[in-house]
């Protein structure tokens, strides 16, 4: 069932969504302070190019204090814009009930997108 959720996922947006990602990782990267917010990134995108069958998994070696501070930098530069669209997005396709699955993979999206660091995505 998960494969069939993940086709239509990227047949109607996914591709997109995780292409964005990609692209942002890429800038991201060209700089040496943005490597890590850039390899976040594509956790991310990983996310959102295969969400069903994915999970989140909080990591138990999350290097303290640094994650922490990387996370507060994340949520000021772009992490919380890109989890309140992740929330509107969940909230539009929840309502019809055909949409329900594919809002719940947008409020996933959006639990990773506000705190990325100390978090991996388990397929």
């Amino acid at each position: 069932m998960s494969i069939i959720g993940n086709i239509i996922w990227l047949l109607f947006g996914g591709i997109l969504i995780a292409l964005e990602y990609f692209i942002s990782s890429i800038l991201l990267c060209l700089t040496i302070i943005g490597i890590p917010f850039g390899l976040q990134t594509i956790k991310l995108g990983v996310l959102a190019l295969w969400p069903f069958g994915s999970e989140i998994v909080h990591q138990e070696n999350a290097h303290g204090c640094l994650s922490i501070l990387m996370n507060i930098i994340w949520l000021l530069f772009g992490g919380l814009w890109i989890c309140l669209s992740h929330i509107a997005f969940g909230i539009f396709f929840c309502i019809t009930i055909i949409g329900i699955p594919f809002g719940l993979q947008h409020f996933k999206l959006a639990i990773l997108a506000l705190t990325p660091f100390g978090h991996a995505v388990k397929c």
